[in-house]
């Protein structure tokens, strides 16, 4: 019968392993009297205390669930779970190119004024959609992204960060082959809202997972390798989209999605899982619960009642307890300086590209009749955003990365960035406007690392998943969400291209200007802070990530337990 995690005939076992440890060193010893005291079977209660520290190893090493005494996954590498999570990225950003492609989106029925009508394309043409319903599917996956963002991550302190991946891209994966099987507007649009609930949780927990595993003279490269599949994945979306859709149905786009990110599902709950940096493991604290469960029984009381008891009050603490738990983590995030002028010029940023994507291919068509405005402006966008996050990444690490260095990094490359789209919009000339504006892209897409890296770093280990999605939540909120909008709005008013262009560049100069404050604020960099200033030296061996190789001391160690 289990108690607290532990079974008790494990406790009787070690106590009679203790016995015959005894007596094998009685016989060893020649036959010569050892003290009695040695020889007495030992209470279990001694034995318990005796053997906590190995029992809390043992149980420690047993993670949700996995009975394996190996730290290492044997298969994972470093470099590996970068590559994986690239993969993962990749496809979440190809699927918002998928829903905005020509080939899925398609186009409505029309019909002329003599009645002839012609039969629609797409997602559009089968269900008859006006433009505001088309409008609301390409940002359905936002509310579920940012409902369920913080919630992934409050919940990383209880449950095992990369298991809660592996149930985000299931959930994924679901709403994906929903989204193709879907039958009317209704359905499609809570399949898409299912889909950002998906992708939350990685987008709350992967950049954390990289963090700790990176090289640390790499870190922000890797940081920039994974960020750079936003642009690729948009763009490979839109080439996925348009070549299934235009030649079988834009269902099996959606199916094919489904059918990549299955098995990164499954590897999220068949495999042992990785440990986060800054996350006790279970295993832990159910050791403790455990050797005092097994104390307590030894004394008299009935482990059933102790049982039934502790779930009843679990049951109504829990939610108060991540409540509370929640808002001391939220409290503690926005009285920090760095965090909040980190992301009010991310908010900036974010506000100026949003709408770069929207209405920009309309601008150039508008200001430098452009025929091919929406190839100039996305090949534009998918070669600088690549070349300029990779460059952004290794720059910072060249300049040795550290907080100070980040907010330099990101108000230069602002300021310049914003400068050359400011004077490209200024140019009459298409060819000069081409140059600028992809110089300018250039550089203010170098931001993408720098400013996610000052979003792990300045925070402890601990806060890090609720960093990224209270980031995420608030630059699409405050950024792109309003943008588009309210350009449309600003056009409407002064009703010139040009002009609306030139205001909404001028935004970038805020960011420069807030991420420029960063530079003298005091930072710290909190990667190595112990979690929650208070844990043991048993528990602070757990908190590294499992990536990392183990020392010659644990190697000797295993290699003991073996023999033994």
């Amino acid at each position: 019968m289990g108690v607290g995690g532990i079974n008790l005939r494990d406790a009787f076992a070690l106590e009679k392993e203790t016995e015959e440890s005894s007596l094998a060193l009685t016989s060893s010893s020649g036959g010569e009297q050892l003290p009695s005291s040695s020889l007495s079977p030992k209470p279990i209660i001694a034995s318990n205390l005796s053997a906590d520290s190995e029992m809390g190893k043992r149980m420690a090493k047993d993670d949700d669930g996995g009975g394996s005494s190996d730290v290492s996954p044997s298969w994972f590498t470093p470099k590996r779970l970068l590559v994986m999570f690239c993969v993962i990225n990749m496809i979440n950003y190809v699927d918002r190119g998928v829903i905005a492609s020509n080939g899925v989106n398609g186009s409505r029925r029309t019909c002329t004024e003599a009645g002839v009508c012609s039969s629609g394309r797409g997602i559009q043409g089968d269900f008859d959609l006006n433009n505001f319903e088309d409008g609301v599917l390409s940002s359905a996956f936002m509310v579920g992204l940012l409902i369920a963002s913080p919630i992934f991550a409050s919940l990383a302190k209880s449950v095992n960060p990369f298991r809660l991946i592996g149930v985000g891209l299931s959930v994924w994966t679901a709403a994906a082959a929903g989204c193709g099987a879907s039958f009317n507007f209704w359905t499609i649009a809570i399949c898409r809202m299912v889909v950002g609930v998906g992708e939350a949780s990685f987008i709350s927990l992967a950049a954390p997972f990289i963090d700790d595993n990176a090289p640390v003279a790499q870190k922000t490269a890797w940081l920039g390798l994974f960020y750079m599949c936003i642009p690729t994945g948009v763009a490979l979306g839109y080439v996925y989209g348009g070549v299934v859709g235009y030649h079988s149905s834009w269902r099996f786009a959606f199916f094919g999605e489904a059918v990549l990110m299955l098995p990164f599902a499954v590897l999220g709950f068949i495999m042992k899982p990785l440990q986060l940096k800054g996350f006790a493991p279970a295993g832990s604290t159910k050791a403790l619960k455990g050797v005092e469960a097994a104390t307590t029984v030894t004394e008299g009381r009935s482990s059933e009642v102790l049982d039934e008891t502790s779930k009843k009050l679990d049951c109504k603490s829990s939610f108060l307890n991540q409540a509370s738990r929640f808002l001391k983590d939220m409290k503690v995030l926005l009285v920090d300086q760095v965090y909040i002028v980190n992301v009010l010029g991310y908010v900036a940023y974010n506000f100026v590209i949003g709408a770069y994507s929207y209405w920009g291919p309309k601008a150039g068509f508008s200001i430098y009749h452009m025929s091919n405005a929406d190839m100039m402006f996305g090949g534009l966008t998918i070669v600088c955003g690549i070349l300029g996050t990779l460059a952004g990444g290794f720059i910072l690490d060249r300049m040795s990365a550290t907080i100070s260095n980040a907010f330099k990094l990101l108000s230069g490359v602002t300021l310049l960035g914003g400068v050359c789209c400011f004077a490209a919009f200024c140019m009459k000339s298409l060819y000069a406007f081409l140059a600028l504006f992809a110089l300018g892209e250039l550089l203010v897409f170098a931001t993408q690392a720098p400013v996610n890296y000052v979003c792990l770093h300045c925070v402890t280990p601990s806060l890090r998943p609720l960093s990224m999605a209270i980031s995420t939540v608030a630059i699409h909120i405050f950024g792109d969400v309003p943008s588009s909008p309210l350009v449309g709005v600003l056009q409407d008013h002064v009703n010139s291209w040009r002009e609306t262009a030139l205001i909404l560049t001028s935004v970038f100069f805020l960011g420069a200007a807030i991420w420029f404050i960063g530079i003298f604020l005091n930072s710290v960099d909190m990667f190595n802070e112990d979690v929650e200033n208070q844990t043991s030296a048993a528990e602070k061996a757990n908190l590294k990530p499992l990536l990392e190789e183990s020392s010659s001391d644990d190697k000797a160690e295993k290699a003991t337990e073996r023999q033994s």
